[in-house]
């Protein structure tokens, strides 16, 4: 029984850093694009590939930076 609370105990903390990470990833973006003088998401859909590498980029390090200040 132990074994079990200690199981959901690790599932509520994982769940709770997934949502936290999630919604400081959106708010990171958010603030990305504000402060960029293009839209992204249009040159995106453009099919701009170098627009798409630099988002990609920009989530992966606000992903990065998140992730360690979570944990």
């Amino acid at each position: 029984m132990q074994i079990l609370n200690e199981y959901l105990i690790t599932f509520g903390w994982a769940f709770t850093g997934a949502i936290s990470m999630a919604v400081a990833l959106g708010i990171g973006l958010k603030l990305y694009n504000w402060l960029t003088p293009i839209n992204e998401w249009e040159e995106i859909k453009k099919g701009n590939i170098g627009v798409a590498i630099i988002v990609a980029s920009v989530v992966l390090s606000f992903g990065f930076v998140i992730g360690l200040t979570i944990n």
